[in-house]
């Protein structure tokens, strides 16, 4: 098991990823752009870096868990690690992967693309699915901390250059959009046609439309508690990246296009940090 791991990134995925990496017994170096982040998780053995440098000085594995592909290529430059060591990128950065992988290259660095699927509780619980590609002999290596981190590995690849884990990452994250956006919409019609949205909420349960994210966010929208799993500006950026990626493709995504417009939308009318439950807004042009 490799003891010394370096995290570049401690915001809602990334510190608890550390915290757990450091409760599965690993040595793990912290560092984040803002550092009060990276300092509140001292208490759990984490160690904190000043700079991204430091964080990997030695370090014979660094995880990077930012907001994007720019995020991530910024950090991982900054911190410069030696050759030969393995990058593991957990971030969504859809086809910025192809940037990532060319300073991989350049720079003698092992990647594993292993982005992650889910939000803050899953990672608290170290519940997230990893979604992972990289060369067969760097899994031994690897898999201990996705073990630490999540409740299942999904290889789909032996070559984490070709891009293909982060890939599947937006194939995924079109569903959500699309979930999300269904509850949102069907919550803010039930408002407007004055029908009880509980009733709604009432039949969708226990048949065959219902699932734990329809009572996460149908819950979160008629308690109005929209404490942040996952923003709605990162929700945005998601869905441009996967528009980004569709357009490439040759794939018209009419429902992610409108789905990013209501993220927007919400953010504009200063929802953005809140929990992407909160593009419900999006349908009241009173509150936008």
């Amino acid at each position: 098991m490799t003891k010394t791991i370096a995290v570049l990134g401690t915001g809602i995925i990334g510190a608890p990823v550390a915290r757990n990496l450091s409760k599965a017994g690993f040595a793990v170096r912290a560092w984040n752009r803002t550092s009060a982040k990276a300092e509140a998780l001292s208490p759990d053995g984490v160690q904190v870096a000043a700079r991204a440098a430091e964080a990997v000085e030695d370090a014979p594995v660094v995880l990077t868990v930012l907001t994007d592909g720019p995020a991530v290529l910024e950090a991982i430059r900054s911190a410069a690690p030696a050759a030969g060591t393995i990058w593991v990128q957990l971030s969504t950065v859809g086809e910025a992967v192809d940037e990532l992988v060319a300073y991989a290259d350049e720079h003698g660095l092992v990647f594993v693309d292993a982005p992650v699927q889910g939000t803050r509780q899953p990672a608290e619980l170290g519940q997230l699915i990893v979604l992972a590609a990289g060369a067969a002999e760097t899994r031994e290596t690897v898999q201990p901390l996705f073990d630490a981190i999540g409740k299942r590995t999904l290889w789909v690849g032996e070559d984490g250059r070709a891009g293909a884990a982060s890939r599947l990452k937006l194939v995924l994250n079109t569903w959500v959009i699309a979930l999300t956006h269904g509850v949102g919409e069907a919550l803010s019609l039930a408002e407007g046609l004055g029908v009880d949205p509980r009733h709604f909420v009432d039949v969708v349960t226990g048949g065959p439309m219902d699932n734990g994210y329809f009572q996460a966010k149908s819950a979160a929208i008629l308690d109005n508690d929209y404490t942040t799993a996952f923003s709605v500006d990162n929700a945005e950026k998601d869905s441009r990246l996967v528009l980004e990626a569709a357009a490439r493709a040759g794939v018209r995504l009419d429902a992610v296009e409108a789905g990013r417009a209501r993220f927007a939308r919400a953010s504009a009318a200063g929802h953005g940090a809140e929990d992407m439950a909160a593009g419900y807004f999006a349908s009241f042009t009173d509150r936008v």
